[in-house]
């Protein structure tokens, strides 16, 4: 699979094979050019979608007729979670998100994740990072894999920043800090990422930037 993550909305999802077994469908919805994710594995048929943002008609296209086992919700903003509800109801799925970002959702969290959680998938396993200032309940998800970990950050981390903290330097800060902690520090630059919008990345090619962000303050 020729993968570049280079959707757009309206245009086809854009399919990679992740490990032997597991895909992930990259689709871009909505007013807000959000990336929903949708994860398969193929020996059990099960599946997971990262941020049920918007357009759930094309959504559940994507799902097809596989049962879609989770959705979850990477944080609290409403443009991450617009047919949240309707795929839910449509599916039956699971919901999980952190609980400080819990409450603004539009169905009930029927399975929480805190840092350090693991989902699984299939034989295979997601672990929650928890990464605090964008909301206060912001996770990623990290799938590790021998040559090349997959982070899903959500709008934590993008090509070129952290996510948006409105000018406050506190939770700048406490932002920066997780993501620099608990990802650069501990992941290695083949790491592939892919956020709530726009272009994914790699760890290596945002690396070196890093001190330049905490200079600039955003």
């Amino acid at each position: 699979m020729s993968y570049t993550g280079d959707v757009a909305v309206g245009g086809p999802a854009d399919i990679r094979e992740l490990l032997p077994g597991l895909t992930v469908a990259k689709l871009a919805v909505g007013p807000y050019d959000n990336n929903a994710y949708l994860l398969r594995d193929t020996a059990s048929g099960e599946q997971l979608l990262i941020d049920a943002a918007a357009e759930a008609d094309r959504l559940l296209e994507l799902i097809g007729d596989r049962p879609l086992n989770r959705i979850v919700t990477t944080h609290r903003h409403q443009d991450h979670w617009q047919a949240l509800a309707e795929v839910a109801r449509a599916t039956s799925a699971a919901v999980t998100a952190h609980p400080h970002d819990a409450e603004p959702l539009p169905v009930p969290v029927t399975e929480p994740v805190e840092h350090g959680d693991t989902i699984t998938l299939g034989e295979h396993a997601l672990e929650v990072i928890h990464l605090r200032g964008h909301t206060p309940g912001s996770i990623a998800l990290l799938l590790r894999a021998p040559a090349r970990p997959h982070l899903f950050t959500g709008d934590s981390l993008f090509p070129g920043g952290v996510g948006n903290t409105w000018g406050d330097a506190k939770l700048f800060d406490r932002l920066l800090t997780d993501v620099t902690e608990r990802v650069f520090e501990v992941l290695p630059d083949e790491t592939w990422f892919y956020p709530g919008h726009g272009k994914d990345s790699t760890l290596g090619r945002e690396r070196p930037s890093v001190p330049h962000w905490r200079e600039r303050g955003w």
